[in-house]
């Protein structure tokens, strides 16, 4: 398995060990990774013992419970979608455009791909100022919406490697650029695009001023951010995300050895994905004061 299929995977059985997914639907998402009944049955069990390590109660705040309105969505503008010759083909976009943008911002979508909550988020900033691209990276294989299973999509992400995906964010923040010319650029990415942030980092993000990656695994043991120092960094995990969290000291380290500036976050009483207003994780003391800090950022590092 790859990286990328060995942290949906363990997403995926994590998932049924907090009881947001059957066991048999489990079983199914993990088969469509290549994953045996077997090797997905120890899997399993072994986020289950990791759960009972940590100790750690999951909670959830989930919109049954939530009533109020997301984060940002009150004013939040509509998506059109768009097209540009990407690296490797046609690439596929949600476009929310702000009235006289004060900076442009790549949206990375959850392994999900670009479904209506990612476009509602690139809307979300938009509506406060900032013009945004929210990217399929699925576009190569069709788009999401060719997907009419989202676990199908989620193990189609699984099979993209990271230079593929590296290539097309980068292909997008030229768009982003082309379509705010003169303006800062920032890049804010969730769960797996959480993830490809620190990719973005890794590989040289010089073309962006900020980076806020929402609880997204390190890319390795050693990540190296030096081409990318100019870059500032706000990053979000949730108290109760443990499988992330054990992540969070390896690129603290990094970004201290780089030399950037940066503010990592851990939100009280949440879980992973707690910013997803239309999941079972979603806290909204959490996403609001999220959206309040990366809206301080912004203003700071790209408006």
């Amino acid at each position: 398995m790859t990286p990328l299929q060995r942290y949906i995977a363990e997403e995926i059985a994590t998932d049924h060990v907090d009881g947001l997914l059957s066991r048999r639907e489990a079983l199914r998402r993990l088969a469509l990774l290549g994953v045996t009944t077997a090797a997905a049955t120890a899997l399993i069990a072994a986020c289950g013992d990791n759960k009972k390590t940590a100790n750690a109660p999951v909670t959830s705040s989930g919109p049954a419970t939530s009533p109020s309105v997301p984060p940002g969505s009150a004013n939040a503008l509509p998506t059109n979608p768009i097209t540009w010759a990407g690296p490797q083909g046609q690439l596929q976009a949600a476009w929310a455009e702000a009235s006289n943008a004060k900076g442009g911002i790549l949206v990375i979508h959850e392994n999900k791909g670009l479904n209506d909550w990612v476009r509602s988020v690139a809307g979300r900033f938009a509506g406060i100022g900032y013009s945004a691209l929210a990217i399929d990276l699925l576009s190569g294989k069709g788009g999401t919406a060719k997907f009419t299973d989202p676990a199908a999509a989620t193990a189609a992400l699984g099979t993209i490697t990271p230079q593929e995906f590296v290539g097309n964010l980068n292909s997008g923040i030229g768009e982003l650029g082309r379509r705010v010319p003169g303006k800062k650029l920032a890049v804010v990415g969730f769960c797996m695009g959480g993830g490809l942030v620190w990719q973005l980092l890794v590989s040289g993000a010089s073309a962006l001023a900020a980076a806020i990656p929402f609880y997204g695994p390190a890319p390795n043991n050693t990540p190296d951010f030096r081409r990318s120092k100019d870059v500032a960094v706000l990053a979000f995990y949730g108290e109760q995300d443990k499988r992330v969290n054990a992540t969070e000291p390896i690129v603290r380290a990094s970004l201290e050895q780089a030399g950037m500036v940066h503010q990592l976050v851990t939100e009280p009483n949440a879980n992973h994905a707690f910013f997803n207003d239309t999941g079972d994780r979603y806290s909204a003391p959490a996403a609001d004061d999220a959206w309040r800090k990366v809206q301080e950022w912004l203003t700071q590092y790209v408006a």
